[in-house]
């Protein structure tokens, strides 16, 4: 089972790094912008 991130203004800048880097590890990951 997958461990689940939800990450808010992960669409660039540190939030797309810390989305990636998770996503290297197996995470699911949801995210959000602004826009």
């Amino acid at each position: 089972m997958n461990k689940t991130l939800i990450i808010t203004g992960g669409s660039k800048g540190i939030g797309r790094s810390i989305a990636m880097k998770f996503a290297e590890n197996n995470f699911d990951i949801y995210t959000c912008s602004r826009n």
